[in-house]
Parts: structure tokens; sequence; C-alpha cells
């Protein structure tokens, strides 16, 4: 159990909500076809995504492997199909676990803050959307390892930095709530 105060439930829900909206929007670029509406096995798109936040949220399921490239440094034909085939199979799974968490966090957050108090589900759905919504933040600040504490003043990416580091404190304290306590391991 934890509070949030109406600014930090704002802001989550915001940030949660692009992500799922994102994530929607990738689902409805999925190919319709009869044998999937017949056999309900769905197939879902087969690039990868342009956009660099759901390139990373939506990561390649096989990756091309340098040492099978051709004489041009690029993957072969085979290994860009098997990449293309498994995304295809995999991603439609994928995507409607991660709006199914973020829909678990805006059903669970209070809009306006206030005392939040989860199941075990419903925190590991909150780690899993926490996850994305840093996942998503770290690509657009553009976070490495090597990233300052606190960035300049006139550093576009200074506010946002902090919502970043907040989420990574929330994240911290969600696993630590579902890990076993020392004291079990005794």
């Amino acid at each position: 159990m934890t509070k949030l105060d109406r600014r930090e439930a704002t802001v989550l829900r915001g940030l949660i909500t692009q992500i799922d909206g994102m994530l929607r929007s990738r689902q409805d670029e999925a190919p319709r076809d009869e044998l999937a509406e017949l056999t309900g096995i769905r197939t879902g798109p087969s690039a990868a995504p342009d956009d660099p936040i759901l390139a990373r949220l939506l990561p390649d399921y096989h990756r091309l492997d340098s040492a099978d490239s051709d004489e041009f440094g690029e993957p072969s034909r085979e290994e860009r199909d098997s990449a293309a085939a498994l995304r295809s199979l995999h991603e439609p799974e994928l995507l409607d676990l991660k709006t199914g968490v973020a829909g678990v966090v805006l059903d669970t957050c209070p809009p306006n803050g206030g005392t939040v108090k989860l199941s075990l589900e419903q925190a590991d759905a909150w780690l899993s959307a926490v996850n994305d919504v840093r996942l998503a933040l770290g690509t657009t600040l553009d976070v490495t390892e090597d990233m300052p504490e606190e960035l300049p003043e006139d550093d576009p990416r200074s506010p946002h930095l902090g919502v970043y580091q907040w989420l990574t404190w929330m994240q911290e304290h969600l696993v630590l709530a579902l890990s076993p306590s020392s004291d079990d391991d005794e």
C-alpha cells in the first residue's frame, strides 16, 4: 500500500495513457486476413516499428547476426525473413500484454491521487507498465549509463529527467515489494 499525490497520479496516468495509445495504434497496423478471423490466430506487422520508442518496447524477436551478413554488411534474406516471421507471430500477444498492464494501472491508480493498494498480480502489472514508461522516457531522453544525475537547466531534457528518476524509484520499490523478504530465506 502506498499513497500518490494528485500530481504523481496525473503524471503516471498521463504517461501510461500515452504509451497505451502508441501500443494500440501499433495494434491497429496489424494486417487483417480471413484465415486469422477463422482460426483466431492473429498476425502482427512483420516490420519493426519506425518509431524509436515503439522499437524499444517491441524489440526484434530474432537478433540479426552480423556473422551471417552479406558482403555489404546487411543481414541475409533468410535472417530478415526469420525476424519478420517471428515478429508477425509474437507481436500481437506482446501488445495484448502491454496494453493489459497499462489498463491495470489506469484502473487502480486514483485519478486525483490517494491510497493505492494492490494485489500481487496488480503490483506485477504496475511493475511491467512502469518499466515500459521508463523505457519509453529513457529512449526519448537518450539516457545512458554515463548520464549525470542532473542536467544543466538549459538542457531541454532536464525537467523530464526528474520524472525518469521518480519512475526508477517507483520501479525499485515495486521490485522490493514483490521480492521475498530476507527473513523468508532463512
